[in-house]
């Protein structure tokens, strides 16, 4: 059996639309949950667009116009809070979690094309990285993600979780994230140093200059 086409995914969902075009708001699925962030009552989904011709540029696909081909990270010292001669760990300065990091190789790549060599070393950084955002007093749990639809510059994402804030347990994180006071600056750098000190004693490596 071959694999299902783009076409045919789409087809299926189209064919499950009303008039309008929107696809019913699952109720027994994600809107079920304790920790769902929204009325049910009053939601809607947007209707269905049409199938696009093709997957849009990312910024740094050419990798000769990725931001990363200077060497200078543009501003990115400002929200520094770890690395060494391979990664960069950069904190969220807008931000209404205790933390939010952007992990990134210094080498342009994307997840499928990071090099053999520091795919170990990523792996190490994911788990020592976590271990340090959850020894925060403020954070219950830490959530990983990796998107990369914008840039195809490798980044993950490091969100802590506020504790004991069960509501914001699981994906809807990021929804409530939007919606939260921003943390002052001050208390993010504090956060973001406590990190950093935990992940040099793990595995080295050298932290933010303020």
């Amino acid at each position: 059996m071959s694999p299902e086409s783009a076409e045919d995914f789409y087809a299926r969902i189209a064919a499950a639309t009303d008039t309008d075009g929107r696809l019913p708001v699952a109720v027994e699925e994600m809107p079920g949950w304790d920790i769902y962030p929204y009325e049910v009552d009053s939601l809607r989904l947007k209707p269905l667009r049409p199938l696009a011709d093709a997957e849009p540029t990312r910024a740094g696909e050419d990798p000769a116009e990725c931001w990363c081909v200077d060497g200078t990270w543009g501003e990115w010292h400002e929200t520094y809070a770890w690395g060494n001669d391979r990664w960069r760990l950069t904190m969220m300065r807008e931000t209404g979690l205790p933390v939010m990091f952007s992990l990134t190789p210094l080498v342009h790549c994307d997840l499928p094309t990071v090099p053999m060599e520091l795919a170990g070393e990523m792996g190490q950084l994911v788990v020592a990285i976590s271990a340090a955002i959850e020894e925060l007093p403020s954070v219950g749990r830490v959530q990983i993600a990796k998107w990369g639809d914008g840039g195809a510059h490798l980044h993950l994402a490091f969100l802590g979780r506020p504790e004991r804030i069960l509501q914001f347990r699981g994906s809807p994180l990021l929804d409530w994230e939007e919606n939260l006071p921003r943390v002052p600056l001050e208390v993010l750098r504090a956060n973001a140093a406590f990190v950093a000190e935990r992940v040099i004693k793990t595995v080295g490596g050298d932290g933010p200059a303020w």
